[in-house]
């Protein structure tokens, strides 16, 4: 295992080889209420995670990529196999399609749902591999949709605002990059598309911003997490030279300080603390 300055050894935060139900190949992980965490499936499972206990709450049948908490009850998920954007109900289990498209933009590979301050959904539109299309559409409350932005992407991927709310930032996957967009009062693009950061070598998936304000990568190739604290900077935080705490992880999400990785190539998630970057920072806070 190779770690950046001061990063303390990843562990296995849950393991679910042998639980029951089995996680079963996590691309995402999400902070719901209450410290549970979220997880979504390769065979459609939605699973809740709190502590050392695991259930499934949902199944679509399908492969389950990015999800969405609203902070109430509400729960968005990306279904890669249905090619559609799921709504579960987390108390009574009721699960809907919430979008599977906008007028004249069919969704291909929904990727990564995120919310926005009003309420709106959006959602990362990977398509086909090598194929570049317009990859970011927005939903309101009611599933009706637009084109968030037209600019072609060549895979798009993990979506994240800056704390500040002014930036998103874009994963573009096969392009080996993360793009950022400033974000005017309404949420709406501000300009163009810019280059973040390049990530030459690397197949970055999902980002979160931490408490540090710093960009957080989960790359699925190789099994490493990156943090770019500003634009071009890339420090390393972990990469996984065998593939077997960090095994090609996914989208990212934080406790506090705590970094959570799911991994696509496993059946756990990963912690990392993080607290050399945010100094004596508690766990509770956000």
């Amino acid at each position: 295992m190779k770690l950046g300055a001061g990063v303390p050894e990843p562990f296995v935060l849950f393991d679910g080889t042998f639980s029951s139900p089995r996680l079963d190949h996590a691309e995402c992980v999400v902070a719901g209420s209450g410290g549970d965490l979220w997880c979504g499936g390769e065979g459609g499972q939605i699973y809740r995670i709190n502590g050392h206990d695991i259930e499934q709450r949902a199944s679509t049948g399908g492969f389950i990529l990015g999800l969405a908490f609203d902070g109430q009850k509400t729960l968005y998920a990306c279904d890669l196999a249905a090619a559609c954007v799921w709504a579960l109900d987390t108390e009574s289990g009721a699960l809907d399609v919430f979008a599977d498209g906008v007028p004249g933009h069919r969704i291909i590979a929904p990727n990564f749902p995120l919310l926005l301050p009003d309420g709106s959904l959006l959602v990362s539109d990977s398509g086909n591999a090598h194929e570049p299309r317009a990859g970011i559409l927005r939903f309101d409350a009611s599933g009706t949709g637009e084109v968030w932005h037209d600019q072609p992407l060549d895979f798009a991927n993990g979506l994240a605002r800056s704390r500040d709310g002014s930036v998103l930032f874009v994963v573009e996957s096969w392009a080996s990059r993360i793009l950022a967009i400033d974000l005017d009062e309404h949420h709406r693009p501000a300009g163009p598309f810019r280059p973040h950061v390049d990530l030459p070598g690397c197949i970055p998936d999902g980002i979160a911003v931490g408490p540090d304000d710093a960009l957080y990568v989960g790359c699925y190739e190789p099994s490493a997490v990156l943090r770019v604290p500003g634009p071009g900077d890339v420090e390393l935080v972990a990469h996984d030279t065998f593939a077997h705490t960090l095994c090609h992880p996914t989208n990212v999400t934080f406790r506090g300080r705590l970094l959570i990785a799911a991994n696509l190539g496993r059946w756990h998630l990963t912690g990392i603390d993080i607290g050399a970057h945010v100094g004596d920072l508690s766990d509770s806070d956000d």
